[in-house]
Formats: structure tokens, C-alpha cells, sequence
């Protein structure tokens, strides 16, 4: 599209997460009118420690934006997964993008951080929040939503951004539910003196044993420690009842620092969430309407690629509309483009994985060698 088509291009997007923020950024950088609508009252995210692999950075750097970014996150050169006991199972570098790229390190980052900083690159008043979207009219060449408070807003372009629970998912594209991982995740933030000497470094570490993953993930800006633990459980509520004693039993048989580290968590401090994604959506678009991040392609956690996604994908979605003919034919361009590599993301992150597997699934850029699970 010319740039004078971009600018009169008006644009609303759902949702002010991780996809909301980063496609509000990248499309307002064509010269496009982009509003977000939020329905929290407040946007701030809750959990743990992520990492922001290089061709996420360089997507920030390309927007303008990397200082912010890196000013309140950790740089890290490899990945280490061990054994439930310390035993070193395989370690690398983090793939990188091609031989030009600038950025070669995965930067560590806490949520909260993460989506403060994102929002903070965008315009005042280009945010607004305590929308909770009610409905979504496809028109062909426009929308209409319209939200809980009475307010309809019409679009050139409305982009679900919404999450895994996406709205504008299940009235237009499917009304499939989130399928339950038959997992929990228990995730805390400590503080380094807290971690019994097992933080040495700005490097991520994942120990394996029992059906249970132990990450270890360094926020050295701030002095601590994402501790995240991934157990099997039965339980498919969305936010269960989880005891103290219940967490150190699924770190049983770990590594005794990881026991005391269990031991010494704050239960009030601890997200304690049911891990859910979604099935492959067979189309993200129509005319007019877009689906990005979770919205379009929810996927388990075990490969860290979740956000990752996310910031892709508007990068993506503002590439095709700077390529194409049409806001059409940009949708369908970005579909083509990060569909495929979603779908093997999400294909990935179901399957069942032991020590021995982790060569073909952690953390996601290399094939697998065994069949999809079913579920």
C-alpha cells in the first residue's frame, strides 16, 4: 500500500497486551490512525520472566525502540537444561536470525517490565482503557465493535489482539474453547539471595525429572529470579487452590536447592495458573478483521515462544501492509507468512517430552523427530 493509504488507514486494535502494544507501535511508525481499546481498567501483567529471543530484539531495534527494551532486561548467550539432579543434559547458544543480524542475544525480561515498556513507546492517549469488547460486525471493507460501556467504533482495520480468550476469535473465525495441557505452572519472582548460590550468571536453566520442568531465569536489572515450575496435574481448573506443601511435592527428588528454594517461596507472591492453549485456527482473517498473537495461535509455554510470537506477528502484519495492494490482500499475505511457523510452534510445544527428547523440541527451532500427540 502507498504511504498516503497507510495514512488514511484507520485502524483499531483489541486488547493492549504484548501482540496489542507491538502491532499499535509498528503500524503507528507507517503513518496509520490506531487506537487500542483495552477492557482492564489497568494494564499490568502478573507472573514471571521471559526471554526475548533475537529476532524479537531486532524487530525493536528496527522500530526504534531497543534501549528501552534492553535498558530493563538482561542480556543472555545460552540456554543450559539439566537433569532433575544438576546433570548437564545439552547446552547452546540461542539461534539467531541470519549472518547480518545486529542482535545474537535472547534479552531476559520480566512481564511486568516487558509490557510497561511496551506501552510506554506508544502515544498518550492512543491506549484506552475499561473497553471490554461485546461484539464484533464483520462489513466486508469496515468493522464495527462495539463494547460493554454502549461505545461502537468503526474500522478500516480491527485487529483481535484479544488472547486466549479472544472475542473477536470465537464470533468470527472459531468458536472453539482453550484445551487444557493436563499441566499447572507455579511461577514466583525472588530475590538472587534467595536462590541458594544456583544463579551465577544472566544464563536461562531448565531442569527436567518426574514429568516436571524447573526453569531458573535471571533478572539481574533487578536483582532476581523468575523460579517457574511446570508439573502434571489433573486439575483443569483456571486458577486452582494450590497449597505450599502441594509445590514442594512436585519438585520432590530435584536438586536440594530447588527444594529449599520451593520451601522458601511467599504463597501470596506465587501465580498459580492451569497452562491452557488453543487448537490450530484455520483462518485468522476476513476482509477487514485480524487476529494476532494469542488471539490467532495460543501455544503452550515450554519453548518460551509465546511473546515472542507475538511481536512477530506485528511486525509481520505491518510488513504486508506496506507490501501489498490491499488491506486484504496485506491479511492474507500475513497469514501466509506466519501461519506455517505458528502451527509448528503450537505442534511442538503439545508434545509429551523427556531428556531424552530434548534435542528435537527445546526451544522450538529445530524439527521434531516423533509424531504430534494427540490429545
Amino acid at each position: 500500500m502507498q504511504p498516503t493509504e497507510l495514512k488514511n488507514l484507520n485502524i483499531a486494535i483489541v486488547g493492549a497486551g504484548y501482540a496489542g502494544a507491538a502491532a499499535a507501535k509498528a503500524l503507528s511508525l507507517l503513518g496509520a490512525d490506531v487506537t487500542v481499546y483495552e477492557q482492564a481498567t489497568v494494564v499490568r501483567e502478573v507472573g514471571a520472566g521471559i526471554g526475548l529471543r533475537p529476532s524479537t530484539m531486532d524487530r525493536f531495534r528496527r522500530w526504534g525502540i531497543f534501549d528501552e527494551i534492553a535498558n530493563v532486561s538482561s542480556p543472555s548467550d545460552y540456554f543450559e537444561i539439566l537433569t532433575a539432579t544438576d546433570d548437564p543434559i545439552m547446552k547452546e547458544t540461542w539461534p539467531g536470525i541470519d549472518d547480518f543480524a545486529e542482535e545474537t542475544k535472547t534479552h531476559l525480561i520480566h512481564r511486568g517490565d516487558f509490557i510497561d515498556a511496551l506501552l510506554g513507546v506508544l502515544p498518550e492517549g492512543m491506549v484506552h482503557l475499561g473497553h471490554k469488547l461485546e461484539s464484533v460486525e464483520d462489513r466486508g471493507d469496515r468493522s464495527v465493535l462495539t463494547f460493554a460501556n454502549a461505545e461502537t467504533v468503526e474500522a478500516d482495520l480491527v485487529i483481535g489482539a484479544d488472547g486466549i480468550k479472544s472475542v473477536v476469535r470465537q464470533q468470527l473465525f472459531s468458536d472453539k474453547g482453550p484445551v487444557f495441557s493436563g499441566e499447572h505452572a507455579y511461577r514466583a519472582v525472588i530475590s538472587v539471595d534467595d536462590a541458594h548460590g544456583m544463579v551465577v550468571d544472566d544464563n536461562l536453566r531448565m531442569y527436567i525429572g518426574r514429568g516436571t520442568k524447573v526453569y531458573l531465569l535471571p533478572l539481574r536489572h533487578r536483582g532476581q529470579v523468575s523460579f517457574d515450575i511446570t508439573a502434571l496435574c489433573p486439575d483443569g481448573t483456571w486458577a486452582p487452590q494450590i497449597t505450599k506443601d502441594d509445590i514442594v511435592a512436585t519438585v520432590e527428588g530435584f536438586d536440594e536447592r530447588i527444594v529449599n528454594i520451593a520451601r522458601g517461596l511467599d504463597l501470596d507472591t506465587v501465580s498459580i495458573r492451569a497452562v491452557y492453549d488453543i487448537d490450530p485456527v484455520e483462518r485468522w482473517h476476513s476482509d477487514s478483521v485480524v487476529l494476532v498473537g494469542d488471539a490467532a495461535h495460543s501455544m503452550l509455554h515450554h519453548q518460551g515462544q509465546g511473546a515472542n510470537s507475538a511481536i512477530l506477528d506485528a511486525g509481520a502484519l505491518a510488513d504486508a501492509l506496506q507490501e501489498a495492494d490491499s488491506v486484504k490482500d496485506a491479511l492474507a499475505l500475513y497469514q501466509a507468512t506466519r501461519k506455517p511457523v505458528t502451527d509448528e510452534l503450537q505442534r511442538i510445544s503439545r508434545q509429551g517430552w523427556t531428556e531424552d527428547e530434548v534435542d528435537d523440541v527445546f526451544p522450538g527451532q529445530k524439527p521434531a523427530a516423533q509424531q504430534p500427540a494427540t490429545k
